[in-house]
């Protein structure tokens, strides 16, 4: 129980001091040491993401996405079109440096500026993104937008709770597990049980520390394989 009362000797939260709505996320690029990200334009990414993803031999990783897979390239470009019209999901491209090519996608979601609260979402990796650096790095560069750059108070992973790596992934990345929320979702005909996740702003530097030490070059070795893991940096870290 929080000690803090007000004059009714009631319970009540800490104190925000200075607090002020944060920013809506700008539409510019983040440069990184192996991938940019950048807001998705239909023109210029969606035949390159169509053609990664179509590197997949099956559509296994399109099963806890609300779409896909797609057929044609027609399809794929119609959905995507529709997908960033808006501002909020504000899907982002992840451009790998050492081609200049679109690789996956990832989104800025649910953008609450007056609560500080924000969350990544659609996230969509292909065979030429799992797996490297630039995976890891993306998520690392939304990461330091919202909080070093925007200000933001949280950031929110949430995801289907029988989708196993996207659960490994949110504890690999630092996000603390916070509970399911049963029967949350119809999708695809079938019913999700939502994992939910977050990194709170304190929580922030000793994971941007860890995401920093892993992805410097010292952390790979002759063969581009990592010298320690993350999750061992951020815990390091967070000790």
């Amino acid at each position: 129980m929080n000690a803090r009362l007000n004059e009714y000797q009631q319970p009540i939260g800490p104190p925000v001091a200075g607090w002020s709505p944060r920013p809506l996320p700008p539409r510019s690029a983040i440069v990184g040491r192996y991938c940019r990200i950048e807001p998705v334009d239909v023109e210029r990414h969606a035949a390159n993401l169509f053609d990664a993803y179509s590197e997949a031999t099956d559509g296994r990783d399109w099963t806890y996405l609300f779409v896909g897979p797609f057929a044609d390239f027609a399809t794929y470009r119609d959905y995507l079109a529709k997908a960033t019209a808006g501002a909020d999901p504000l899907h982002h491209a992840i451009i790998d440096l050492a081609t200049e090519k679109a690789v996956g996608t990832a989104a800025l979601m649910r953008i609450e500026p007056a609560h500080g609260v924000i969350e990544t979402g659609h996230i969509t990796y292909s065979p030429r993104l799992q797996r490297t650096p630039a995976a890891t790095e993306a998520m690392y560069l939304l990461m330091r937008r919202v909080f070093d750059e925007l200000g933001y108070r949280r950031y929110e992973w949430k995801c289907d709770d029988n989708n196993l790596r996207s659960r490994a992934a949110a504890a690999r990345y630092g996000f603390q597990f916070e509970g399911i929320f049963r029967q949350a979702i119809v999708y695809k005909g079938r019913s999700r049980d939502t994992a939910w996740f977050s990194i709170t702003d304190s929580e922030w530097p000793a994971i941007r520390k860890g995401f920093e030490q892993w992805l410097a070059p010292a952390n790979f070795d002759a063969a581009g394989d990592q010298v320690e893991r993350l999750s061992a940096l951020i815990a390091r870290a967070r000790a």
